[in-house]
């Protein structure tokens, strides 16, 4: 029987709950959001098959010998429409062309964030686009199992902690099974981003809609000038540069991730995946011919398999091989887990019991800056109040 002994050591993944034969987990919300596996008692018959599924206690480690690319995709559209450099689309439209099924994290109704299969091209766009929240994987590992076991092509793309949850719930090599993560900064709280949206529409005073959808990476100021964006009711459209977006500063500022985040399991250079893609942020220094400020991939080609399907897509691609260890210096993330700030759990003790932007700003903001941010707000509020009273 599974036991979360250091919440650290558990990503989410869900791996323990999909494998269940009694079907006694249940991923549940603590009080910071995140999801946890809670086993109902009168079910478990203690056969040990989830402590299997643990990755904390069963870690996955292949052999191998990954390449490195700078890539984008040739259709200028489709790039501008993604995070980075457009790849993720064409490894979607082989496997859809070839009858098979893509899972990724899509938007909900609700506008929250979960793992979704898409079997179209006219719906790949729901999976497109970085999303900043942890994905609730749902039943996406058992049906991308069934799809597998009748034959058919998979491309399953999540952060690595959700593809090694994938590979520990299979249990075996499928042939037609094609996984795809990212680099991953970390994962905030599905509670933190609703909590966000919640502030927006108190500040806008209208409902957030769902079409067009959030956005954490609009690049029409620039790749690496990206900006967030949410549409509201009367096509109204909220965008920020991202460095102004008190979300996107939490994000940043890692005071919103998992607890597991801090201490990844799944960080190492050496991927469990086929295929990684990343922003290449560094690519102007290692080469400047590849950065044009609308979005450069970095891809890792991991396995066999993944290397066999990125040559099949090389013509449609403008690509350079780069060195490995020097791509991955600019992009730490890819092996090292974040720091935990000091006010991480003050940040999440607050939650809800202020205005966002005031409870971000308290947990970044050193105490100096913060004495002269408020002061500068006072001093604001009160010209403002006093223009009020003149024009009246």
């Amino acid at each position: 029987m599974i036991e979360i002994q250091n919440r650290g050591d558990c990503s989410g993944c869900a791996a323990c709950a999909a494998a269940c034969p009694r079907q006694a987990i249940e991923m549940n919300a603590d009080q910071e959001g995140f999801l946890y596996p809670v086993i109902n008692s009168a079910k478990c018959i203690d056969c040990g098959i989830c402590d299997n599924m643990c990755q904390a206690e069963n870690a996955i480690h292949r052999k191998r010998e990954p390449q490195a690319y700078a890539c984008w995709n040739k259709d200028e559209a489709v790039r501008m429409c993604s995070s980075s450099g457009g790849v993720f689309y064409l490894l979607a439209e082989f496997v859809i062309a070839h009858g098979g099924v893509v899972f990724g994290a899509a938007f909900d109704d609700d506008l929250m964030v979960r793992h979704v299969a898409v079997d179209s091209m006219d719906q790949v766009y729901r999976l497109q686009g970085s999303k900043y929240v942890q994905s609730v994987i749902g039943r996406a590992y058992t049906e991308a199992k069934k799809i597998l076991d009748e034959g058919r092509y998979v491309l399953f793309t999540g952060t690595p902690c959700q593809i090694d949850g994938l590979l520990h719930y299979l249990c075996r090599d499928y042939e037609l099974l094609y996984t795809q993560d990212i680099i991953c900064h970390g994962v905030p709280s599905p509670k933190v981003w609703k909590r966000y949206l919640n502030y927006q529409e108190q500040q806008y005073k209208r409902p957030l809609v769902r079409e067009p959808l959030p956005s954490f990476r609009r690049k029409e100021e620039g790749w690496k000038r990206f900006s967030i964006s949410l549409s509201f009711d009367k096509d109204i459209e909220y965008r920020k540069y991202h460095k102004e977006d008190w979300y996107m500063q939490a994000f940043l500022n890692n005071l919103s991730l998992r607890p597991s985040c801090y201490e990844c399991h799944s960080k190492t250079k050496i991927r469990n995946s086929d295929i990684t893609l990343a922003d290449f942020w560094g690519i102007e220094y290692m080469l400047p011919e590849m950065f044009d400020n609308k979005g450069t991939s970095l891809v890792f080609t991991n396995s066999e398999k993944g290397k066999h399907l990125f040559e099949l897509l090389k013509s449609r691609i403008h690509w350079r091989e780069v060195d490995f260890e020097e791509a991955v210096s600019h992009n730490t993330s890819a092996f090292q887990s974040v720091a935990r700030p000091k006010k991480r759990e003050t940040f999440y003790d607050r939650l809800g019991t202020m205005p966002f932007d005031r409870l971000v700003k308290r947990g970044i903001l050193p105490p100096i800056y913060k004495r002269v941010y408020w002061k500068m707000h006072h001093m604001a509020g009160l010209i403002l109040r006093k223009g009020k009273m003149i024009r009246s």
